[in-house]
């Protein structure tokens, strides 16, 4: 069964979501610099200074508010034309950090940035075009969830090969930005089984039901990891390079589980593939372009 969609509605609670995305993550990667200073000074607890940090504090409020407003925007839209729209948080965060420093960003930052939003542009475009979205059966929440449990397994043996070694700046923007897509594709997987149930009319509590509380349960546990990793991103990486990170592999992974596994391309034409693989390697490209004009040290508080 498909179920209609109002892309337009989903796209502007997306941008909307990427805005305050943008700022929740500088006033975080302020909170995360300032709070290893103290440390640093004073000692004790990184998490009580956090939590008694009011930038930190404020981040997280908009940080919630971004994951709302996602969840609205994928309540009108296919996963594969909203999630990429948070490209935008990063066009939001040049502007900001460059309105808060009083320094126009370098060339190289603007053509890094203009790759990762005219790759992302048009994915969406075509994705708009070629999409559709229907009612999640069971097989695909197995499958779903199956692919989360082995991703968290590899996570895993990972962290734990890895313990004791210095990790690449990137290594926990990428591991936040996968949790994240993991975050949006159940979000959407229950906003469809909520669709279906309310369209159908029928409320009895059935086995297909125990999959959807699982898929809750999945968000909550990848939404956890996703917080976590991101915290450990800001504190090596500046805010810029984690925005772009998160606003390109997070779409580009929930994009990958949409397509293959919620069949929201099913009837998308052979061309539609290329422009994808196409789009998604400019906007790649320009994510890793950025990281090498910012560099990897914190920003200055």
């Amino acid at each position: 069964m498909d179920i209609s969609s109002l892309p337009v509605a989903g796209i502007a609670l997306a941008v909307a979501s990427a805005l305050a995305l943008a700022v929740g993550n500088l006033l975080q990667g302020r909170g995360v610099r300032r709070m290893q200073t103290r440390v640093e000074a004073a000692g004790g607890s990184r998490v009580l200074h956090l939590l008694r940090n009011r930038w930190w504090l404020a981040g997280g409020v908009l940080l919630f508010l971004s994951i709302l407003l996602q969840m609205g925007s994928l309540a009108f839209a296919p996963l594969i034309v909203v999630q990429p729209v948070g490209v935008t948080a990063l066009v939001f965060t040049t502007l900001l950090t460059a309105w808060a420093t009083r320094q126009a960003p370098s060339g190289a930052v603007l053509r890094a940035i203009g790759l990762s939003a005219g790759g992302v542009a048009l994915f969406v475009v075509v994705a708009a075009l070629v999409s559709t979205q229907h009612a999640i059966t069971d097989r695909q929440l197995i499958a779903i969830l199956s692919t989360l449990g082995g991703t968290l397994l590899v996570t895993a043996v990972f962290v734990v090969a890895a313990h004791g070694r210095r990790l690449p700046a990137l290594t926990w923007v990428i591991l936040g930005g996968v949790y994240s897509a993991f975050v949006a594709t159940l979000g959407k997987t229950v906003i469809l089984r909520v669709q279906t149930i309310l369209s159908a009319g029928h409320f009895a509590f059935t086995g297909a039901d125990v999959l959807t509380l699982a898929c809750l349960i999945g968000i909550v546990v990848a939404g956890g990891l996703s917080i976590y990793f991101v915290q450990r991103a800001h504190a090596s990486n500046r805010a810029e390079v984690v925005v772009a990170g998160l606003t390109v592999i997070d779409p580009a992974v929930a994009v990958l589980l949409g397509i293959t596994i919620l069949g929201e391309a099913s009837g998308a034409p052979w061309w539609a593939a290329l422009a994808f693989a196409g789009a998604g390697s400019v906007a790649v490209t320009g994510v890793f372009a950025l990281s090498r004009a910012e560099g990897a040290k914190p920003a200055t508080s």
